[in-house]
């Protein structure tokens, strides 16, 4: 019997690659070599966004390609990372230490099953509603490296960020939280969002130049600032008198406070 190749082929084969990167990462964990294993899943991340993009190509997006992704997502960004959560900051606390490091795990199944279900379009978004799994992964494994790197907080405060950063990753993937996608180089949005292109872009150079060390704050930046920017427009919609919404409707609120 002879297999027949389709233009799918390529998209799915990307995120197979990234679900082997999760797997070789869990790996270099369990050895407590973090930075490899860290970079396995910044190689993963790349798998994961190229699989869409090639898909989109070739005019492949389909929905077992979305449920495959999602299963790979939940290795690789889900479990790859509380694993290595756990093996360099719980592997000694006990139950409480096995709780918070399968946070990320558990809130990013959630996550991946919740955008499942509510995806009405196979095209690329300009926002999600809460962190994105594979950006959770990055702050986390960021994390990871950046106090074993940088060696200036003392162990009292590196035992709290132990149990507050995940804590946090996991509550804003499953908020309602707007994040903004990546910055797209083209003319039209230069245009209309030129500072977030801007601030992008000083981003990826601090990373560059820090050689990766400066990764975390700038993930663990976005999330704030993503949390203000959603916390502001809901203070915003409280402002508008319930007689002037029953009169305008939502269309005249939105364009108003220009609410996504």
């Amino acid at each position: 019997m002879a297999i027949r190749l389709t233009r799918s082929i390529v998209p799915n084969l990307l995120t197979l690659a990234n679900l082997f990167c999760g797997f070789v990462s869990i790996i270099y964990s369990s050895n407590g070599e973090y930075t490899q294993a860290a970079m396995f899943i910044l190689l993963g991340a790349f798998f994961d966004m190229f699989d869409g993009i090639t898909a989109r190509l070739v005019n492949a997006a389909s929905e077992f390609g979305v449920e495959l992704d999602s299963l790979c997502d939940t290795v690789s960004f889900g479990l790859a990372p509380s694993y290595m959560l756990y093996q360099a900051a719980f592997s000694t606390s006990g139950e409480l230490g096995i709780l918070f490091a399968s946070f990320p795990a558990l809130a990013g199944a959630v996550r991946l099953a919740r955008f499942n279900v509510t995806l009405t379009s196979l095209d690329d978004k300009a926002y999600f509603i809460g962190l994105p799994i594979p950006s959770s992964a990055l702050v986390i494994v960021s994390y990871i490296v950046f106090i074993q790197q940088s060696g200036k907080y003392d162990p009292t405060t590196v035992l709290y960020l132990n149990y507050i950063v995940p804590a946090i990753v996991s509550l804003v993937m499953v908020s309602n939280i707007k994040f903004d996608n990546m910055p797209r180089p083209t003319k039209k949005y230069i245009k209309e969002k030129p500072f977030f292109l801007i601030i992008f872009v000083i981003s990826i150079i601090l990373v560059i130049l820090s050689e990766g060390e400066y990764l975390f704050p700038v993930m663990f930046f976005w999330i704030i600032f993503s949390s203000i920017k959603h916390f502001l427009h809901w203070v915003l919609s409280k402002r508008i008198p319930e007689e002037d919404l029953s009169d305008e409707g939502d269309d005249s609120f939105s364009q108003q406070y220009d609410i996504d």
